[in-house]
């Protein structure tokens, strides 16, 4: 089972940023996934949420409004679309498949001017 995070990296307050999760080695269609984000010397936190038909999605209120989860099952690959970010986004984002406890390596994101 592999999780590949990738499409992190500086931008500035009030940009945008779209993270991707490539995923193998289990069938992809079938499970929720997840986002969280670590940011340094805190708790990994939850971000957001997807159902595998995309039809159940959930925010943490931080995030709520200005980040966009989505997924494309014939692409093994889920998204997270950030919008209107802020130096407190900045953290280190992972996804996650819960049912199978299987994490990502992580993509830095640094919000800064």
């Amino acid at each position: 089972v592999q999780l590949v995070e990738s499409g992190g990296g500086l931008v500035q307050p009030g940009g945008s940023l779209r993270l991707s999760c490539v995923v193998s080695g289990f069938t992809f269609s079938k499970f929720d996934m997840w986002w969280y984000r670590q940011a340094p010397g805190k708790e990994r936190e939850w971000v957001a949420s997807i159902s595998p038909g995309s039809s159940r999605i959930n925010y943490a209120d931080s995030v709520k409004g200005r980040f966009i989860i989505s997924r494309d099952n014939a692409k093994n690959t889920v998204y997270l679309r950030m919008n209107r970010v802020k130096p407190e986004d900045t953290a280190t984002y992972y996804c996650y498949v819960e049912s199978l406890n299987y994490w990502g390596q992580g993509t830095q994101v640094t919000v800064s001017s």
